[in-house]
């Protein structure tokens, strides 16, 4: 369970890494192209999105199916 979690924020990491390269990356003074790196970079953030609403949703189904159980304070001391 811990590597799937590990392997999904490599992928987020990655992607918001993916999208701060294009953002930093040299356009050329001519006319944006229709995949240009203004497109290409929304596609990456909304890919790093998508990773972490799912994510999300797999931590939620998961405790819902018992794979894993909270380990923090106790509620009740």
């Amino acid at each position: 369970m811990k590597s799937i979690i590990v392997l999904a924020l490599l992928a987020i990491v990655g992607a918001l890494a993916g999208a701060g390269v294009l953002m930093l990356r040299k356009r050329p003074p001519q006319a944006p192209q229709a995949g240009g790196p203004d497109k290409r970079m929304a596609r990456a953030l909304a890919l790093r999105v998508g990773l972490s609403v799912a994510l999300f949703l797999f931590i939620l189904f998961s405790y819902w199916m018992g794979w894993i159980q909270p380990t923090g304070i106790p509620l009740s001391r």
